[in-house]
């Protein structure tokens, strides 16, 4: 059973345009401190079922465009392509946030037309990776994600949560050259209102300049870089 733990029925900012309902699924393989879904990770919220989630959908389908799954990493969900193909045929979009950790299952999505926008998490510089993520990554995963994800014919995004304790100028030109070509990337503001690690509720966050200085060096190898503050 796919381990849904929240839904949010509309959202007009998850899929770039389009009205969408949101579906978070439980667990991560990374342990961010600064992550602001700690309930995800921790699975403590109670279980959604499917069949009252494509219910839903199939309810309110006139007036949505689009399915986002988040978590959470929704990769680690090996029931996620089936739950994915009953949305397709409601004629719904589907995006999926990720983390990159599991390329395959990425290429099995989108060889199987079974998502339509992919936004992948870049937590750092390949070379901080473990020490950003609190977890052992193969950073090898991680490039590869990236060279699926860019060389499909659908639509992206890759971007990164910049916490000032973790994340600096120099880590912002590395991540530019890993990056290198790809036709978008967003610089997402910290939120410290809620982390898995409680240290981080203290932590500082960039102004706004300082990630319009990021953005500026990212567009020296990335086409178009924007900031969700």
């Amino acid at each position: 059973m796919l381990s849904i733990k929240g839904l949010q029925k509309t959202s007009l900012i998850d899929y770039p345009d389009l009205i969408s309902t949101v579906v978070f699924l439980s667990g991560c393989n990374l342990n961010c401190p600064y992550c602001h879904n700690p309930d995800l990770i921790n699975k403590s919220l109670p279980t959604i079922k499917e069949e009252d989630v494509l219910n839903y959908l199939e309810t309110k389908k006139q007036w949505i465009d689009a399915v986002v799954i988040s978590g959470g990493e929704p990769s680690l969900h090996k029931e996620l392509p089936d739950f994915l193909k009953k949305i397709k045929q409601l004629s719904l979009k589907v995006k999926i946030d990720t983390n990159g950790t599991k390329p395959l299952f990425l290429k099995e999505l989108i060889e199987k037309n079974l998502v339509d926008y992919i936004a992948m998490d870049i937590k750092a510089p390949l070379n901080k990776y473990n020490k950003v993520t609190k977890a052992k990554v193969n950073t090898k995963d991680i490039e590869k994600s990236i060279e699926i994800i860019k060389n499909s014919n659908i639509d992206y995004e890759f971007r990164l949560t910049c916490v000032p304790s973790l994340i600096d100028k120099k880590d912002i030109e590395n991540i530019g050259k890993l990056l290198k070509n790809s036709k978008m990337f967003y610089l997402q503001q910290f939120r410290n209102k809620i982390t898995l690690d409680k240290k981080f509720e203290k932590e500082a966050t960039y102004s706004k300049e300082e990630l319009n200085i990021f953005k500026n060096i990212l567009k020296a190898d990335i086409k178009e870089v924007n900031v969700r503050a």
